[in-house]
């Protein structure tokens, strides 16, 4: 377990009597990431857009998108979590943002040059994903330093909030701005955030250990087998683990076939679908809202179980649009299915992401963290292009009934487990 962070001579965060925090250093910390989160839900929503309607592409063509964003976590993953559990995290997360910031502009320029290709698109979002990586291990593997053990949930919960908000305001800016401008100067918007947020986390002081030296490729390897055998290991966290690599299975493919089952099958406008993604959003700002509530009162192991339930739910919503009626009903219907799964993400990853910090004590915290997002974004690189393939292939909505088959498998499997029982550590 993690020791007092004061006691480690770290700014902590203190919570007023209305459960607000107070801490200079974790507000420019949330609004760092409110804003770049803000914008990568725009690049999200502008990337497969710029796939499917400016270099006409299928679903196919959206699994490979996806696919490459994420291969930079299975080739780099597990490296750069043992990497950076021996450096200071503040200097890479802003590092980082500016490459990141750097790499989007790429997009806008070569199409005004004319250039832009699948194959160009696939190799900056790759170059993208590969910073990405870093920036999530020292991000996810900061979060613990500023905020004291009893807090850190509702630390996740505030900038899962933050999350939620953009994931509601991304998608309808998104599919505003692919209306407007087109899906590449979309991109720019994400750009912008990312220098934001490097320039805001430059503001934070806080008194971090010195970078390790002396580094040997064999105490690398050292490092990297530690971190995974405590994350499958003696942390406990491997049931929920386990559930979690078999829920990015059914989120890969609606990851895959939800953009082409909207602008293909059901016809929808950017804006239109741009508005779907923001009801997701709204579920999710009511998922934040609640979860802490919810946790208290069913435990760690319940609220997660319950939320994957929930999400199985959407999906099926997803997929009862596609049947034969008018096109206000697919879009509520699809509106409904996202909310659903807003709401499950908004009330589940508080609780995953605290649990799992709550147990790892401070020097593993970057390699647990990295080691297991790495092995669910290696899932997707798998699942995805084969999602894309066999939705060309024998169609769309049966891939959606898949993922709905994925979730509930997952969440009755944690169920039947003690995991049901689990409450985080205080």
């Amino acid at each position: 377990m993690p020791t007092n962070l004061a006691s480690r001579g770290w700014e902590t965060s203190r919570v007023s009597d209305s459960g607000v925090f107070v801490s200079r250093s974790f507000s420019l910390y949330w609004r760092a990431d409110a804003v770049s989160t803000l914008g990568t839900y725009v690049t999200l929503f502008a990337l497969q857009a710029l796939v499917l309607l400016t270099l006409d592409g299928t679903a196919s063509d959206v699994g490979w998108l996806n696919a490459s964003r994420w291969l930079p976590y299975l080739v780099f993953g597990l490296v750069v979590g043992a990497l950076v559990d021996g450096r200071r995290r503040l200097p890479l997360m802003i590092g980082t943002d500016l490459v990141q910031a750097v790499l989007l502009l790429i997009v806008p320029l070569l199409w005004w040059l004319d250039a832009l290709s699948l194959g160009a698109l696939l190799v900056i979002v790759f170059a993208y994903g590969s910073a990405a990586v870093v920036n999530m291990a020292a991000t996810m593997s900061f979060l613990p330093r500023l905020v004291e053990p009893a807090q850190l949930q509702p630390a996740h919960a505030r900038v899962d909030g933050a999350d939620a908000v953009g994931s509601m305001a991304g998608p309808a800016l998104g599919g505003l701005l692919v209306s407007t401008i087109g899906a590449p100067l979309a991109v720019l918007v994400d750009s912008l955030t990312y220098l934001y947020s490097a320039i805001t986390l430059r503001r934070i002081k806080v008194d971090e250990p010195p970078t390790r030296t002396g580094v040997t490729a064999r105490g690398l390897l050292a490092d990297i087998v530690e971190g995974v055998r405590w994350a499958y290991g003696r942390s406990g966290l491997r049931t929920l683990a386990i559930a979690t690599h078999g829920w990015f299975v059914g989120h890969a493919i609606v990851g895959v076939v939800l953009a082409p089952y909207a602008f293909l099958t059901l016809d929808l406008t950017a804006f239109q679908f741009g508005l779907v993604g923001a009801i997701g959003g709204v579920g999710a700002v009511v998922g934040t809202t609640i979860t802490t509530a919810v946790g208290r009162r069913l435990g760690t192991g319940r609220t997660i179980i319950l939320c994957h339930s929930i999400i199985t739910c959407g999906v099926v919503a997803m997929v009862l649009a596609g049947e034969p009626t008018s096109r206000a009903a697919a879009i509520a219907l699809l509106m409904l299915g996202q909310g659903l799964y807003g709401l499950a993400m908004g009330m589940s990853n508080s609780h995953e992401m605290s649990y799992r910090q709550l147990v790892t004590p401070d020097e593993l915290q970057a390699r647990t963290n990295t080691t297991l997002r790495s092995i669910n974004r290696a899932v997707i690189v798998v699942v995805a292009p084969i999602a894309g393939v066999l939705a060309d292939a024998i169609g769309i909505r049966p891939m959606l009934v898949v993922a709905a088959v994925v979730f509930a498998l997952v969440a009755s499997g944690l169920a039947s487990t003690s995991f049901r029982a689990v409450r985080a550590p205080a």
